[in-house]
């Protein structure tokens, strides 16, 4: 789907309008009556910094790449958009562009433990040369890839004439059986194997033609090829939650439950670990990290949040193990307000940083906020996404439902912000000063079809992301919704 319209004239300060949303595209559209393989379920997406590329990962291990192909000359000639006051609005159109296998199931022998193919994250790099780069991962290994449009080459010169072949028939060899004796003209006999065969071959009328090496011709055309530059491994003890590359173009970060760790894109051999939450004694543990995220601009900072709730801000200048943090953000609990789910519900699935680095966006199970960097007492906005599932809390909790995780994102004007729910629904807001913008649709061909409506429970989830919370007086691996 696409939002708003470019072909109008940007709204005044103060006065921001409301999106108008319009079907694009799908993506997979599976025929009537077909199966969907759970291989190939989506687990990840993710939309480089230009918008013209779209990377999906599914549970098969898959990379699937899309790159937009609508046409930026097709407005006319420079003389005729000189006659018109606003800009002529460019509808997306995505095509596929290559796939390639990503990860292959493990086994961890040390452990007994299987590792799934299933991509759980993936982040576009910085391009060099026409190159497009990105990572992905799943539970325990991180991947450095690098897609590039290669010119396809040609065998030719070959000594077979298919043409010839094809219209005087193949080289015709006939097998005689012959009798392990044959009489001679002297009334000798001439003693062969009983097996033996004699091989009759119709040659050509001209003769023989002279053998020739095959000659490899690189043609005009070009096919994206990926290659593996660089994977990461054996590095994390628990399962990756988040990666996220810095804005210098050489490191980025991976993170788990328990610590974040920092690599170099060149060394795969080595990272540091520049967060660790693991106490001496694992009865002692009351929260875990969920997300990573490194600030947009300043290479230094990265922000990470966790399941009490709360995100830190960090100075990598400070220290080489970031134990104390620079800032805290977390909500003030309101006085007889806290229930049995509070804590639960409170538990941050997802962050991003706006475009600038001066805001962050979080995500719990019943609320989308928007942080100030600047103002850590509390955040400066809060949207409900689905207040109508708190009476049912309890149920959900029953149902493990209440452990499911969302991801958010925000616009690249920073204007509005979006997340899912259930039963294929998502919703946007307006962040705007004065901006009471909150749209509900549904992630179909049909997206108008329904707009508000009181969403069920998924009957099988899209995907699956681990994490660890505390649950009671022990810890519970869960498994978590994500859309």
């Amino acid at each position: 789907m696409i939002g708003g319209d470019e072909g109008t004239k940007a709204p005044a300060a103060g006065a921001p309008q409301p999106l108008e949303w319009n079907f694009s595209q799908v993506f997979g559209e599976r025929a009537a009556g077909e199966e969907v393989q759970e291989v190939d379920i989506i687990s990840a997406i993710e939309f480089d910094r230009t918008g013209d590329h779209l990377a999906t990962g599914d549970r098969g291990g898959r990379v699937v790449l899309f790159e937009r192909n609508d046409t930026k000359d097709h407005y006319g000639h420079r003389r005729d958009l000189e006659r018109t006051d606003y800009l002529i609005s460019r509808h997306p159109e995505f095509r596929y562009k290559t796939e390639f296998q990503s990860h292959e199931p493990e086994f961890d022998y040390l452990k007994s433990l299987e590792i799934e193919e299933k991509i759980n994250k993936i982040r576009w790099c910085h391009t060099a040369n026409g190159a497009l780069f990105l990572l992905s991962t799943n539970d325990k290994t991180i991947k450095f890839w690098k897609v590039q449009e290669k010119k396809v080459k040609k065998i030719c010169d070959l000594n077979v004439d298919h043409s010839r072949a094809m219209g005087n028939g193949p080289v015709v060899f006939s097998r005689k059986s012959a009798s392990s004796k044959q009489c001679m003209e002297n009334g000798g006999c001439n003693e062969r194997p009983s097996g033996y065969s004699s091989i009759d071959a119709s040659l050509p009328s001209g003769g023989v033609p002279p053998l020739r090496l095959p000659v490899v011709v690189t043609s005009h055309e070009t096919s994206p090829v990926a290659k593996c530059r660089r994977i990461y491994a054996h590095a994390h003890d628990y399962h990756i939650n988040s990666i996220s590359n810095n804005s210098d173009g050489e490191t980025f970060i991976s993170a788990d439950d328990l610590r974040i760790n920092l690599w170099n894109l060149e060394i795969s051999s080595q990272s540091f670990n520049i967060v660790d939450v693991k106490p001496a004694n694992m009865e002692d543990l009351t929260e875990v990290i969920t997300s990573a995220e490194f600030h947009p601009t300043h290479c230094n900072t990265i922000a990470y949040s966790s399941s009490r709730g709360s995100i830190r801000l960090i100075d990598m200048r400070q220290s080489a193990l970031c134990d104390t943090h620079s800032k805290l953000f977390e909500e003030q609990e309101v006085p007889g307000s806290r229930s049995f789910f509070t804590e639960i519900i409170a538990s941050i699935s997802d962050i991003k940083f706006a475009k600038d680095g001066r805001y962050i966006l979080s995500r719990d199970y019943m609320t989308l906020k928007l942080w100030d960097i600047n103002m850590d007492r509390g955040p400066v906005t809060t949207f409900q996404v689905h207040e109508y599932l708190r009476p049912k809390l309890s149920d959900l909790y029953e149902n493990d439902s209440i452990f499911d995780k969302f991801e958010c994102c925000l616009s690249g004007d920073g204007r509005h912000v979006a997340t899912g729910s259930y039963s294929n629904l998502f919703r946007v807001f307006g962040c705007s000063e004065s901006s009471t913008e909150a749209t509900t649709l549904e992630a179909s061909k049909n997206p108008t079809r329904r707009q508000v409506q009181t969403p069920t429970r998924p009957s099988k989830p899209l995907g699956t992301l681990p994490r660890v919370l505390r649950r009671g007086m022990s810890l519970v691996t869960c498994n978590s919704y994500t859309m």
